[in-house]
């Protein structure tokens, strides 16, 4: 357990002189509040330091702003990103009226789960292991008013960039969907991911390999180590932080928007689940399929029952969508497979170690919140643990070669994140149970993204405009 005084004797050693508090809003997006070094004490650490809770996304309206952050000192990282050896520290939120965790805060959400499922008495530990995509551009512009609507990216790789004028262009131009794990000079982004993946270790994360995705135009993952869902949570905020602030420092931008770029490969977060007890993996059965134990096949029973509803949470923009088209190799379906990368749940064969035994969810995507898409992932497989829910058989055949009429009996992720908010809507008591996730906190997510909905509907698209304008 880290005290103040052993954070201090870090602080110390490594000349720190400021201390950067972190709190995730609603919607998932990292805020900041910096300190000197040596107001980090007292009052700060026993109660909070106060903050307006009403501006940030998702929380408390305007007459009841105050609201309190909370250091937790077990966080306390480095930050690799900064000239000036900072201390940042992730913070809970704190109501100052009850003394208690505020309900929206989504790293309250995810610590609920955790204890919800050792009270459950089906597991005592969970593990989790997002891989997170990205795309490295050298450019990005888009703007939106009442009479224009445009976007420009542009990469130095990007196929489209094959007969620009670069005086001289080398070629070396990554073919749409050609991307996957070329070596130079194919892949000019390694120096950059090496950066990434060094800072990333640096702030205490694992990393375990990195390489360039299938898209052309600058598309990374590096992959981490799977860690307990809170910790994997805070993991992945470093993870995104230290990506953005090394791609900018290069002058060059990152995003983990699933679909910047037409007619090739969108970013996903593949997350990577399995449960514990007393230090015995609970989704190894070398009688089963894929080495799969009848927990495992009940787990995916939840995560396969609960999916439309999951995808307000793990696919949470409206650009999700248009990543989760069927045909294009995407987890639109709603099937398990140790083959088929257009299930939604894919059983990893690389190992036959028991330790190694888990489940992958592959619709998600980088614009989720970690903490409650990790939450509702972990109370969906629960439940289906609880209710011995049957996963069916799993999905073997190549669904491309499956006739019209056998495709259409494989349910699917809903096709539109409205659809998702109304699945949430009809089936959110899996999510309630154990006071994990709260009714208000539900209702406000929401009303957050049905406004989002609505005001993608109102907008015309510069591709109308080539369809329409003329007809």
């Amino acid at each position: 357990m880290t005290t103040f005084q052993s954070l201090k004797e870090r602080m110390d050693a490594a000349g720190v002189t400021r201390v950067d508090l972190r709190v995730t809003d609603l919607l998932g997006r990292w805020h900041h509040f910096a300190m000197p070094a040596e107001q980090l004490a007292g009052e700060a650490l026993t109660r909070g330091v106060g903050f307006d809770g009403s501006s940030l996304r998702g929380f408390q309206s305007i007459d009841a702003s105050d609201m309190l952050l909370l250091p937790d000192l077990e966080s306390a990282v480095l930050d690799p990103t900064e000239a000036v050896p900072t201390m940042a520290i992730v913070c809970d939120i704190i109501d100052p009226a009850t003394g208690a965790r505020y309900s929206r805060d989504p790293r309250n959400v995810i610590a609920k789960a955790e204890a919800h499922l050792v009270a459950s008495g089906v597991a005592d530990t969970a593990y989790f292991g997002p891989e997170l995509e990205f795309f490295v551009f050298d450019d990005a512009r888009f703007q939106q008013s009442g009479n224009t609507a445009f976007y420009y990216v542009d990469s130095a790789e990007g196929e489209w960039n094959s007969g620009r004028d670069e005086a001289p262009n080398l070629g070396f131009k990554i073919p749409a969907k050609e991307g996957y794990a070329p070596a130079p000079p194919f892949d000019a982004l390694a120096p950059l991911r090496w950066q990434m993946a060094e800072a990333i270790q640096r702030a205490g994360v694992e990393v375990e390999i990195h390489h360039h995705e299938v898209a052309s135009g600058g598309q990374c993952e590096i992959a981490t180590r799977f860690a307990t869902p809170q910790r994997k949570a805070d993991e992945t905020q470093w993870y995104k932080h230290i990506v953005r602030n090394v791609a900018r420092a290069d002058r060059r931008v990152a995003t983990f928007m699933p679909k910047p770029i037409f007619g090739d490969n969108g970013s996903g977060m593949h997350t990577h689940q399995s449960l514990w007890k007393d230090g015995v993996p609970l989704f190894y059965d070398s009688n089963g399929y894929a080495g799969l134990s009848l927990t495992a096949r009940h787990y995916i029973g939840g995560l396969l029952t609960h999916a439309p509803a999951l995808m307000a949470f793990c696919a949470p923009s409206t650009n999700s969508y248009k990543r989760l088209v069927p045909g294009f190799e995407a987890p639109v379906n709603l099937a398990y497979s140790a083959r088929n990368r257009s299930a939604a749940v894919r059983i990893p064969t690389y190992s036959e170690e028991p330790r190694q035994k888990r489940v992958e969810f592959r619709p998600p995507d980088g614009t989720a919140n970690p903490y409650l898409a990790f939450a509702a992932l972990l109370m969906a497989g629960l439940d289906g643990v609880q209710r011995q829910i049957d996963p069916g058989d799993p999905l073997e055949r190549n669904i491309y070669e499956l006739k019209a009429d056998e495709a259409a009996r494989v349910p699917r992720v809903p096709a539109t994140l409205e659809a998702a908010l109304d699945a949430l809507e009809a089936d959110q008591a899996f999510l309630l149970a154990g006071d994990v996730f709260t009714p208000d906190l539900i209702e406000r997510w929401v009303e957050i993204k049905r406004d989002e909905v609505r005001a993608l509907q109102q907008r015309p698209t510069p591709y109308e405009f080539e369809q329409y304008f003329n007809g």
